[in-house]
């Protein structure tokens, strides 16, 4: 059968459109958008349909299944990083099937990971805890994105949880007075304020602000040119600039810590995952044990920590994957 699916971001809007036989998928067409340039997820699936996919079948759509970087309740959605207001129904209409649900990105990514092959993976920490345990998932991005991982088999049955919007809890006197200057700037400082894009942009801008380093003239130009996140990690990973390089080793400590604060509330002892747009882009970082140490800094339950398993989703099609398995059991 022909499905159709989706995982919708804040900046990125991916579709794709598969051929599924069994457990079997075989990849159509795709296409990426730019999010921001549409007025809602209706909008982006017509211009899909109408072009790329009308190339490749002319077979009807049996099913669907998109991911949205947003809490989803019942049949509607409202996205926190875009102004859309996505109804599962208006989609139904769209894609001309009543078989289309919507779901949680961290769910399409949860899904997805069983269909990973080892090279899709880097492994931060070996750990050594038994292999069947739960699991636990976090991907930081355009947002910050968290879910829990129940192991039923060789799958995970994943649950969408909105722990990224959780309070920013300092653990140093450093990021004491980061959480300071966010409240200065936001009425509620959560970490996807801290862990996400914009988030290191936060927390350059608090270090740049506070006296922790100056910004040379070039970096300012550079800055304002396009994405100021990827240009911090790049001028940081190039060792541009001093402050660009605090900026992303307290980015990736903190990362790493709120990483051990979801696999300690869900027991992930079959794994930490971690996903997202930007791990993969900053992996050589990740694995200077930055992250790890934070994971792991768990006062009477480190020795726990270092139990598990931490590995980095490196295939960027991974919530698409997972989004496509579901919409074949719809």
């Amino acid at each position: 059968m022909i499905i159709i699916a989706g995982d919708i971001g804040g900046t990125k809007s991916n579709l794709a459109l598969f051929a599924a036989e069994g457990d079997r998928l075989e990849l159509l067409a795709e296409q990426s958008y730019e999010s921001m340039n549409y007025s809602g997820l209706e909008e982006v699936v017509q211009e899909f349909l109408t072009t790329k996919a009308r190339e490749v079948t002319g077979e009807p759509i049996i099913a669907g299944c998109f991911g949205v970087a947003c809490p989803v309740v019942g049949d509607r959605c409202e996205t926190p990083n875009l102004p859309w207001i996505i109804s599962a129904q208006l989609i139904k209409e769209t894609v001309g099937s009543e078989k289309v649900k919507l779901i949680n990105d961290l769910e399409a990514n949860g899904h997805g990971i069983s269909m990973l092959a080892s090279d899709e993976l880097v492994t931060l920490q070996g750990g050594s805890a038994p292999p069947d345990g739960n699991a636990a998932l976090i991907s930081a991005g355009t947002g910050l994105g968290e879910a829990f991982l129940n192991r039923q088999g060789e799958k995970f049955k994943p649950f969408a949880s909105e722990g990224g919007h959780a309070d920013f809890a300092p653990r140093n006197q450093l990021e004491i007075k980061l959480l300071c200057y966010l409240l200065n700037r936001f009425e509620h400082v959560s970490y996807e304020r801290v862990l996400s894009g914009p988030g290191l942009c936060n927390i350059y801008s608090f270090l740049r602000d506070s006296g922790y380093g100056k910004e040379p003239p070039w970096l300012t130009e550079r800055l304002k040119q396009g994405d100021a996140g990827a240009a911090i990690s790049m001028a940081a990973l190039g060792e541009e600039s001093d402050l660009c390089v605090k900026a992303l080793d307290l980015f990736v400590s903190i990362y790493g810590a709120e990483a051990g604060n979801l696999a300690l509330k869900v027991k992930a002892l079959g794994g930490l995952y971690v996903g997202g747009g930007i791990a993969p882009k900053i992996i050589n970082k990740l694995r200077d044990e930055t992250f790890v140490r934070g994971f792991c800094d768990k006062g009477r339950l480190s020795s726990l920590m270092e139990a598990i398993p931490i590995r980095v989703i490196l295939n960027p099609k991974t919530a698409l994957l997972g989004a496509a398995y579901c919409a074949t059991v719809v």
